[in-house]
């Protein structure tokens, strides 16, 4: 998407989410987040991403109680990104929940939004939670790609933590490889189920195996 495609796409998803209940422009909120999309510090978390996920929600709106939501979510999920900070789901919930409730959302929409983005930082939405579940696996598609552009997802991750030594960063990355294969399922959706499982599961254990090699 370009940035104007993903502007629109922000105005409907938020007309969607609050219905008659604001007549705020939202516009500004298009810009602002936009802008944190495209800061410098990112390589993989970039507005590439964000649409990527946008997508992917779309794939996948059928299982969602309120895909409307979960696309607030999927725009807010990185919407704050320091890689050398620990605290960014955290951050990014609370931008949603200021800039939601300006922009005039009912407090339940802004409840939930924010929720959904404290989900991705481990991304094990319970049983049931078919918000969460969209957005989990939305965020997660990206581990079933192919290999080249697998490959090129880690090469961008590695360069957002350019700061990290090399030896610290295998050791990083390999617990959070290790925390994802631990995972009961990886996919919660029946797409994400039938169709990323399985390939996401071998990139994964081959990456983690190249780490250890390393």
């Amino acid at each position: 998407m370009t940035n104007q495609e993903l502007r629109e796409h922000w105005a409907r998803a938020l007309r969607a989410a609050s219905g008659a209940a604001t007549d705020a422009d939202p516009y500004p909120y298009a810009d602002n987040l936009l802008s944190r999309w495209a800061e410098p510090q990112r390589r993989y978390h970039t507005t590439q991403h964000l649409a990527a996920v946008l997508d992917r929600v779309d794939l996948l709106e059928d299982h969602a109680a309120d895909p409307a939501l979960v696309r607030l979510a999927a725009w807010f999920h990185d919407a704050v990104y320091r890689p050398d900070r620990s605290e960014n789901e955290e951050r990014s919930a609370a931008l949603a929940e200021r800039a939601l409730t300006e922009a005039g959302l009912p407090e339940a929409a802004v409840t939930e939004v924010a929720r959904l983005v404290r989900l991705t930082t481990g991304h094990d939405p319970a049983g049931g939670d078919t918000n969460g579940e969209t957005l989990c696996d939305a965020d997660l598609a990206i581990l079933a790609s192919p290999p080249e552009a697998y490959a090129a997802y880690t090469k961008a991750v590695r360069e957002e933590y350019a700061f990290v030594p090399d030896e610290a960063f295998r050791e990083g990355r390999a617990a959070v490889l290790r925390q994802l294969l631990a995972l009961p399922r990886l996919f919660r959706t029946p797409h994400g189920a039938a169709h990323w499982e399985s390939p996401a599961r071998d990139n994964l254990t081959t990456e983690l195996d190249l780490l250890a090699s390393d």
